[in-house]
């Protein structure tokens, strides 16, 4: 049954008690640097930038006192798909992708096959884009419970209901999202257990078994999205009998202030992702 436990590998929107530094920041400073830090991500495609990125991504994750390895158990259950991916970048890319200020040299050439330095860039910073990115998300959620980042989605949003943009309810739909990740996760490990009971071939091991297990996946997908619309009607339902009325007339139960520490953690990263942006065709390497 352990091949069928996707629960435990499901790091993003699982809130983790603590009183570090990035604990306490103001959630709007966290959401703030999570999308700076991903324009600097973007933009940035040599091997040194990107480097970088992942070393301050990583000294990020110290400063929050979250286990390393609590975040990288995340990437388990799409590792598969992941290495399919950097495959076929690396053998079909070709010259698709050619580095700013370099040309793209030919490394191996065998038919279909077309191997140059710039797909093998192109694998190595995707690989390291995926972890600064997967670093960012999961500290987010990790350090900030679900209320207070829909509190502060909310109020980062609120200047722009001027021009009708509901940011209560949009701040709304982002908390649902995360709550509802482990969640189906949860569901998806009730029907696998409750289709291997009945002579399903699921979870077995053997040589290239994840493209077996990757179509078998296909009729997991549909009692999966059947589950997951049932619980959102569930969820409507619920809010429509609590007569529940999103908008500017509801009352806040926190009122968030910025402290030094906040100030502080937002121009700082702020520099950094703008220098990072504004000299990414001058890095070497």
């Amino acid at each position: 049954m352990e091949d069928f436990e996707f629960l435990r590998h499901i790091t993003l929107g699982q809130y983790l008690p603590g009183d570090s530094l990035v604990h306490r920041l103001d959630p709007r400073v966290k959401i703030s640097v999570m999308l700076f830090m991903t324009v600097a991500i973007t933009f940035n495609v040599s091997y040194l930038a990107n480097i970088i990125l992942l070393i301050v991504c990583l000294s990020f994750v110290l400063l929050s006192k979250i286990p390393l390895g609590y975040i990288l158990s995340g990437v388990k259950p799409a590792l598969p798909f992941i290495i399919v991916l950097a495959i076929l970048q690396l053998l079909f890319y070709g010259d698709a992708f050619v580095p700013y200020g370099t040309e793209s040299r030919t490394i191996l050439r065998w038919g279909w096959v077309h191997v140059t330095s710039g797909s093998v860039q192109l694998v190595v910073v995707s690989t390291l884009r995926f972890l600064q990115l997967l670093f960012l998300a999961s500290l987010l959620t990790n350090t900030t419970t679900i209320s207070d980042l829909t509190s502060g989605m909310e109020a980062m949003l609120s200047p722009f209901s001027r021009v009708g943009l509901p940011g209560h309810e949009l701040a709304l739909v982002g908390a649902i999202a995360l709550r509802f990740v482990p969640i189906l996760a949860e569901q998806l490990e009730i029907i696998m257990k409750a289709q291997a009971s009945r002579g399903a071939d699921l979870g077995a091991k053997g040589r290239l078994r994840f493209i077996q297990t990757t179509r078998q996946m296909v009729a997991l997908i549909v009692p999966l999205f059947i589950d997951a619309f049932r619980r959102a009607e569930d969820l409507i339902l619920a809010m429509e009998a609590r007569c529940y009325v999103g908008g500017r007339h509801r009352t806040k139960r926190v009122r968030f202030r910025f402290q030094r520490a906040d100030y502080i953690a937002y121009v700082l990263v702020l520099l950094f992702s703008a220098a990072m942006v504004a000299f990414r065709n001058r890095m070497p390497f």
